[in-house]
């Protein structure tokens, strides 16, 4: 009989006491995925894996160590709990290390309202593979794909944390999702993209032909890519890509990057960040949501914020530990994994939406860019001096007029964030929630 994660956490909190530790928290994760991948036609590849994996965190005053384990035998947790102990005592110093005081942890939620997971049977490989035929299939019938690379894949993961001041509680999420790659076009000239759908509830899935369209739509789109001319122009970052925007300025808020002093918004708590009608919010309660959760990885109850509130910066995004530091309180953004202590980290993000489209602001943009895909990164995190290369697609008279390949674009981030105007063609189901951007006077070299 499967052991419940409840129990495994107990037991090593119980070794954990008798090796001689002072305090300590456990976790326990307990993972089951099963994916198909599709290629010419033929079936490429069918995987499935189960795991589980145990953590423990001691702390000895201000040292603490951590340890993880695949077996979870008597003998093995109580042999964790002993190296544990051991390596805490030869660990430096950390006043700043600690569970939560027992007052601030969060004792009660509502699992059924975040509908985090999809209690119907797994699926069979038989109607992943079915997913990802249709996929394919879909993409080669446009005319000029001649390969795709096609995927069905679900996964039930849950996990369950204790800690000894008291915290005690676990989730369960699920996933299934639907991806195609499509390719046309030969040597030099290959070019390729892709479309993608994740749900939480596989009912919610929109139709596999309808993400194979969609790749080989994108794929000929690129058909002709060249390199668009060297000078200041505005960029449109496509939806696609518009999060990794907004993630540049999370890292920037990151309690850890503050703590070191390291971060471009070092100074700016209380600044303007972003447009005055723009607010960041971080919702860790939002129903049906893939990041959603109702504690942290500190057992903290975890809650809706503002991170930037009207264009201000409002705070940073704590862990407990950083939040001493700061001498701040926490913002319950733990997050914590078998092996290691835990770190400051967001989950569901949303940007306020405009009310135009990305066409019109397409034909607002007249002469630019519109970025549909980013590959590397050059980011000063002291400055916040960016650059990435980028594809997509030229615009001029306010329309698309040819495909881009092979440029970068640069800029500063807090002065492209300054001008930003959001488009209103995010999508509900994301996690982070970014419509299409448009950024004012970037550089771009290219031909």
């Amino acid at each position: 009989m499967t052991e419940p994660l409840d129990s495994l956490t107990a037991r090593l909190l119980e070794a954990a006491r008798r090796a001689g530790a002072e305090a300590a928290d456990a976790i326990a994760v307990r993972g089951t995925s099963l994916s198909i991948d599709i290629r010419e036609r033929a079936l490429e590849q069918a995987e499935r894996a189960e795991s589980l994996e145990v953590g423990l965190r001691v702390l000895l005053g201000g040292r603490q160590a951590c340890v993880s384990a695949s077996d979870v035998s008597a003998g093995t947790l109580s042999a964790m709990a002993e190296r544990a102990v051991a390596m805490a005592r030869e660990a430096p110093d950390d006043p700043f290390a600690g569970l939560a005081d027992p007052a601030e942890i969060a004792r009660g939620w509502d699992l059924a309202a975040l509908e985090l997971v999809d209690d119907s049977a797994e699926p069979s490989p038989a109607a992943l593979e079915e997913d990802a035929r249709a996929a394919e299939a879909a993409a080669l019938a446009a005319d000029g794909i001649f390969q795709v690379e096609a995927s069905g894949a679900w996964s039930r993961r849950e996990m369950h944390l204790a800690a000894t001041n008291g915290f005690a509680g676990g989730y369960a999420r699920s996933s299934r999702s639907i991806s195609a790659v499509a390719f046309t076009g030969s040597g030099t000239q290959m070019e390729r993209d892709w479309a993608a759908e994740t749900r939480i509830f596989g009912d919610d899935l929109p139709g596999a032909a309808e993400v194979g369209r969609l790749a080989a739509e994108r794929a000929l789109a690129r058909v002709g890519s060249r390199k668009p001319p060297t000078g200041h122009f505005p960029v449109l970052y496509d939806e696609r890509v518009a999060a990794s925007l907004m993630s540049h300025l999370l890292s920037a808020v990151n309690g850890a990057t503050i703590a070191r002093g390291g971060s471009w918004l070092r100074d700016a708590l209380g600044a303007q960040i972003l447009p005055s009608h723009l607010s960041f919010i971080e919702d860790p309660l939002r129903p049906r949501t893939g990041s959603s959760r109702p504690f942290d990885g500190e057992g903290l109850p975890t809650r809706r914020r503002a991170i930037i509130e009207d264009g201000i910066l409002t705070g940073w995004t704590l862990d407990l530990s950083t939040a001493r530091k700061l001498k701040m309180e926490s913002t319950a953004n733990a997050a914590r994994s078998t092996s290691q202590p835990p770190s400051p980290s967001v989950s569901n993000t949303e940007l306020t939406q405009g009310t135009a489209s990305r066409a019109d602001l397409l034909a607002q943009m007249g002469t630019g860019l519109l970025v549909t895909s980013l590959m590397g990164s050059s980011i000063n995190g002291n400055t916040g001096d960016y650059s990435r290369g980028a594809a997509g697609f030229w615009v001029e008279g306010g329309e698309i007029a040819w495909p881009v390949n092979e440029c970068t674009i640069a800029g500063n981030l807090r002065e492209m964030l300054r001008t930003i105007q959001p488009a209103n063609d995010a999508r509900p189901h994301l996690s982070n929630r970014v419509p299409s951007l448009l950024v004012e006077g970037l550089t771009i070299a290219g031909a």
